[in-house]
């Protein structure tokens, strides 16, 4: 049986990182990201170190349909589906509130369900979240809970911001309440999933050296004053959240299953014992 892994936004930062030890774990592994010329690169790479899996670059926009049809056609093409890890996503100062609701959270519900299909026993999927939801207190009511669970309504980007408010425009608010949605429907995914024997979980990392963090960093005083609160005293590495990553992808995490592993040095305990 040929093993198949899927990486999304293998180009870089944690993405590429993840590649490297999804690698380890499957025969060929597709690295997903919008830039095609980076992607490439980085499947270069990986098949020169000689490791297990032949690496396929593959140039999709996660909340492009028909390139996930194309994705989940040459997975079926390629062999089994054996694991997942969706880091593919925007920040804040990247995009306005309906983009990132788009790339978070819709571009996850619609990888998730163009690879439903796929799903057999051993399949695992890891889909980023945030330690942002958590530092941001989200927690809405059954109704707006609801709405969450449904990113695919054709009509959801005007129902969740009815359903939170107006302030939902600003783009700090809009990505933990995406990043929310991404952990909440990794639970309903995992449910879904698990009568075949595949599993689901979401992870949430913290504060992470990538280009993607640093930029952030660099336009928000809030983020130094995180790093700072960090009992770890330095922000992470994409390595460390890769690790974690491919162990929750392994079959030695075979009945982790459902929730959402928090990776962040520990400022979200910090902040909240304040």
């Amino acid at each position: 049986m040929t093993t198949v892994g899927i990486v999304t936004g293998a180009g870089r930062g944690m993405g590429e990182a993840c590649a490297w030890r999804l690698a380890d774990l499957v025969d060929v592994l597709l690295l997903v990201d919008l830039d095609a010329e980076r992607t490439a690169a980085v499947a270069k790479d990986l098949n020169e170190a000689g490791l297990r899996a032949t690496a396929e670059p593959f140039a999709l926009d996660v909340t492009d349909r028909a390139g996930l049809e194309r994705l989940a056609a040459r997975v079926a093409e390629a062999g089994t589906l054996r694991a997942v890890a969706h880091a593919a996503g925007i920040s804040p100062t990247m995009a306005d509130w309906r983009r990132i609701f788009e790339v978070d959270l819709i571009g996850t519900a619609l990888l998730a369900e163009t690879l439903r299909p796929l799903a057999t026993e051993g399949t695992a999927h890891v889909y980023f979240s945030s330690m942002s939801p958590l530092l941001a207190g989200v927690d809405p009511a059954p109704a707006v809970g609801a709405i969450l669970d449904d990113p695919l309504h054709e009509d959801f980007l005007d129902r969740i911001r009815e359903a939170v408010g107006p302030d939902l425009e600003q783009s700090t608010l809009a990505y933990p309440w995406a990043k929310y949605g991404v952990a909440r429907f990794a639970r309903k995914e995992a449910v879904r999933l698990g009568p075949v024997g595949a599993r689901v979980l979401s992870l949430a990392p913290g504060i992470i050296d990538t280009p993607q963090g640093r930029q952030e960093a660099a336009r928000s005083t809030s983020m130094q004053r995180l790093i700072e609160a960090t009992p770890l005293g330095r922000t992470g590495r994409s390595e460390e959240v890769a690790a974690v990553v491919a162990f929750m992808l392994s079959d030695e995490a075979s009945f982790l299953n459902g929730i959402d592993v928090l990776v962040d040095g520990g400022v979200v305990a910090a902040v909240r014992d304040r």
